[in-house]
């Protein structure tokens, strides 16, 4: 039989690495087994690409024992030459404690630009188009070689996800998704950083879809407001939280007049009396019950900014959070008129509830530059908080009907024209606690999540295509 494919694998344990390269070299399609370098290092990337001489080239990007589904390579060669896909991917079964589990991944877009996307750690890549890939990759990177290589594969041919399972592996990181969240902006992980953001750059340029830092201009001025800024909280059921939320704003201390719009999505516990006592005490406090019940935490936010009560600027507190002190909200106001921009972005630290630090600490995403943030914003999962908004600007965008990435999408928007405000200090304590929604997902809510914000960035990154080329 004609062989087909070389396999090139990562450095691990003797014993894994001679399990792994038995059950390869059993398949008759298989040409060689080899064991490579560092699979992050572009070193690693042109030796195999120089190496290779078999129409497919198969990476296993994980140094431990791999199982490969009966007749599974070459079930991917099949669909490979049915495509002319450039890479492949596919569903795989994890085995996690001794248990195996079905792990569905989820279909690449041209939105999966972040890193951290999870293809699984079988890749099979069109040799051809291996080599075209690795002939433009024109930096040695130490950490982004493989996230260089696929960026490139794409502009090659169609990154394809097989629905089908078709190998197991030994899933050794066992934290929550709450836990594994924030890896992406721990300063541990900085240099790593850089380099990804070196080479989506890159890629957006290649692309199309890169954007100067060239900011359209703003006038703060360009219509009246009952009051200076309106703190905005989107709450259901959270009578455990929205009292201490709601007290984190009245004790705010400003220069300006604000007020605080409370849209209360028809809360089935004790959190509408607890409001309706707060606002008797206080005639800042904006106590909307929704009309509609079709309403996400994007569509109570789209009813808040739309009131006629709400102000000049608009600014984020989620229901289970509080600020710092009591001059966040000057803080952020002030931000808009020194950095004259459509958003402003602080930090946080993350506590538990009671208000104890957690790993990682404080948040700040300081990867965000002012030449280059919009740009590696396509990268990263999320910009940080809190989030305040120019009012008429979000009237005129609006936040997408859902209550998860709808705050993402709004600041992508934004930032395609204007410049974005950051805070670098905390601003804000983020509770994780057992009711967090995102404490502990299942993988097919992480998957969907992760679908809807590659979905977001698909479509920002298609308008920056359009806003390039009707520019030139």
């Amino acid at each position: 039989m004609e062989k087909l494919i070389t396999c090139f694998i990562a450095d691990g344990p003797q014993e894994d690495l001679a399990q792994t390269k038995k059950q390869l070299a059993e398949s008759a399609i298989v040409a060689e087994v080899c064991v490579a370098g560092d699979l992050n290092r572009t070193e690693t990337i042109r030796k195999i690409a120089a190496e290779v001489k078999t129409p497919y080239t198969m990476l296993y990007t994980k140094p431990i024992a791999l199982q490969m589904g009966y007749y599974s390579l070459d079930r991917f060669i099949e669909v490979g030459e049915d495509t002319d896909a450039a890479m492949l991917y596919s569903n795989y079964y994890e085995s996690k404690e001794g248990k195996i589990t079905p792990h569905p991944v989820i279909d690449y877009q041209a939105g999966s630009l972040r890193n951290d996307f999870n293809f699984g750690s079988v890749l099979v890549i069109k040799s051809d188009k291996l080599r075209k890939a690795v002939e433009k990759m024109d930096v040695e990177y130490q950490f982004a070689a493989l996230y260089d290589l696929r960026l490139k594969l794409s502009l090659q041919g169609e990154i394809m996800r097989l629905a089908e399972f078709l190998y197991t592996e030994i899933e050794l990181d066992t934290r929550t998704s709450g836990e594994k969240m924030f890896d992406y902006v721990n300063p541990a992980n900085r240099a790593v950083q850089i380099e990804m953001e070196q080479a989506c750059t890159q890629y957006l340029k290649d692309a199309g879809a890169y954007l100067k830092p060239e900011f359209q201009p703003i006038d703060f001025n360009e219509c009246n407001f009952p009051v200076e800024a309106s703190v905005i909280i989107p709450v259901r059921n959270r009578a455990r939280t929205i009292a201490d939320a709601v007290k984190s704003v009245l004790m705010q201390k400003t220069s300006f007049p604000f007020n605080l719009i409370v849209v209360d999505n028809h809360s089935t516990d004790d959190t509408t009396k607890i409001l309706n006592e707060l606002s008797a005490t206080d005639e800042r406090i904006i106590h909307i019950v929704p009309e509609r019940n079709d309403l996400g935490i994007g569509g109570c936010w789209n009813r808040a900014i739309m009131d006629p009560r709400c102000g000049k600027f608009a600014v984020q507190l989620d229901s289970d959070d509080l600020y710092i002190d009591e001059n966040t909200l000057q803080k952020v106001v002030d931000a808009f008129y020194e950095q004259k921009c459509g958003a402003v972005i602080g930090s946080y630290k993350i506590v538990n509830f009671n208000l104890e630090m957690l790993p990682p600490g404080i948040i700040d995403h300081r990867e965000w530059t002012p030449e280059n943030g919009r740009n590696n914003g396509l990268r990263i999962n999320g910009f940080g908080a809190p989030r305040a908004f120019y009012t008429p600007m979000l009237r005129a965008i609006k936040l997408p009907n859902t209550s998860y990435g709808e705050d993402y999408a709004v600041v992508l928007a934004i930032s395609r024209r204007y410049q974005i405000g950051r805070i670098y200090e905390p601003l804000y304590l983020c509770r994780r606690w057992e009711d967090n929604s995102d404490a502990t997902l299942s993988i097919d809510k992480e998957n969907n999540n992760n679908t809807f914000k590659d979905r977001v960035r698909t479509i920002e990154f298609r308008a920056r295509q359009q806003l390039n080329k009707a520019n030139k």
